[in-house]
């Protein structure tokens, strides 16, 4: 029974997965909170406030849903093992074909489950609005910014995110200058925090007469889509507020007023600015809405240079402050500077296959962000 015997090799592995996801999910705390959560569900003000007991509600139910889900996996395993058991004993090999069957399913259940455990972040289960801006190297930045614009809706696609353009300006002879997009699906935040930062393309441009290689940079900004009214306080006198023409892709005029609003937080430098809306007072409270996440996100990290991640301006949008590297000259390799996950498949990335790289990064920010080497792409 060679095959028998691979399977109970791998299962070992799938042990470890299991009491790691065990650990994760840290079941004795979770039923503990069942039993706060039905108490309080039990008391006759419940339902004074509907958001809160809805709120509640969700919370019982995603914590019944973990729990159930871990106690099936571990369930099956033992069964798993006890089948194996009865095979070996009883010599039945024609019990192989329902082991393998069962094992391929259960391997697969707990790899998509131990997956999902990665969001467990507070905000990851959100939405998010994510920024794309040019960085250094003007045209060539503009057009690498709108390669990583369609980079991204390929895989909102695969994902079956949808997305709405909060805010779009095109570049002065191509690409985008910058561009804010509304993302909605589960564990959109979850999925696309990973991106904030710089990322770096070197590649022969197609805007050099001479044809040369050549660097260009653009920042993706990432915050969640928090539904929740912010208490976070915020002085007139902070705000510097733009308001202009509101125009769509390609340049086309959306409307004929200034709707469209831009805000600067001055202490901070961050800057905010939607054309979502044709009313201008719907698209301040929009760019106020943003504000107060990104406030309150800087408030949460409390790591002064980690405003260059959440920001809506960012200064060094420039060389050495590069979260990848997405190298077309003279090889093909794009590179994640953090994680150290990296392909070869270039044109693949830049069609929408970055799984990888996010995942990669769920797992780092999972083991808490272990320093890596980060060997030089050239």
């Amino acid at each position: 029974m060679l095959l028998i015997d691979n399977i109970k090799i791998k299962l070992n592995n799938d042990l470890k997965d299991l009491n790691e996801i065990k650990d994760s999910l840290n079941i004795s705390a979770k039923k503990d909170r069942l039993k706060e959560i039905e108490m309080h569900m039990q008391s006759s003000d419940f339902w004074n406030d509907i958001d809160k007991a809805n709120q509640t509600n969700k919370e019982l139910k995603s914590i019944n849903d973990s729990i159930s889900k871990y106690e099936k996996l571990n369930n099956d395993y033992n069964d798993l093992i006890e089948l194996i058991k009865l095979a070996e004993e009883e010599k039945e090999s024609s019990l192989e074909k329902d082991i393998v069957s069962l094992y391929e399913k259960l391997s697969e259940e707990i790899f998509e489950f131990k997956t999902i455990l990665l969001f467990s972040g507070e905000y990851d289960n959100l939405g998010c609005i994510m920024h794309l801006s040019a960085g250094s190297g003007g045209t060539e930045s503009c057009d690498f910014c709108e390669m990583l614009y369609r980079m991204y809706s390929k895989y909102f696609l695969k994902k079956g995110f949808s997305t709405k353009i909060i805010d779009y300006l095109e570049g002065d002879e191509a690409g985008i200058k910058s561009i804010t997009l509304k993302i909605d699906g589960e564990n959109s935040y979850g999925y696309f925090k990973s991106e904030s930062g710089v990322h770096r393309l070197v590649r022969l441009s197609p805007f050099n007469a001479q044809n040369k290689r050549q660097t260009s940079f653009a920042s993706v900004d990432v915050i969640p889509d928090i539904k929740d009214d912010i208490n976070i306080d915020i002085k007139d006198d902070d705000l510097k507020i733009d308001y202009y023409r509101a125009s769509g892709a390609g340049g086309q005029h959306v409307n004929k007023t200034s709707s469209a609003v831009r805000i600067t937080h001055i202490p901070t430098g961050i800057v905010v600015q939607s054309q979502e809306e044709r009313y201008q007072a719907i698209n301040k409270e929009n760019c106020m809405k943003m504000l107060k996440v990104k406030l309150l996100m800087i408030e949460k990290n409390k790591v002064k240079d980690k405003i260059s991640n959440i920001r809506g301006d960012i200064k060094d949008n420039s060389f050495g402050s590069q979260i990848r590297n997405y190298i077309l000259q003279p090889y093909k390799l794009v590179k994640d500077l953090r994680t150290g996950e990296e392909t070869s498949d270039a044109d693949g990335v830049l069609n929408g296959n970055i799984e990888n790289f996010i995942m990669a990064y769920l797992r780092w920010i999972k083991l808490g962000c272990p320093d890596r080497k980060v060997m030089s792409d050239e």
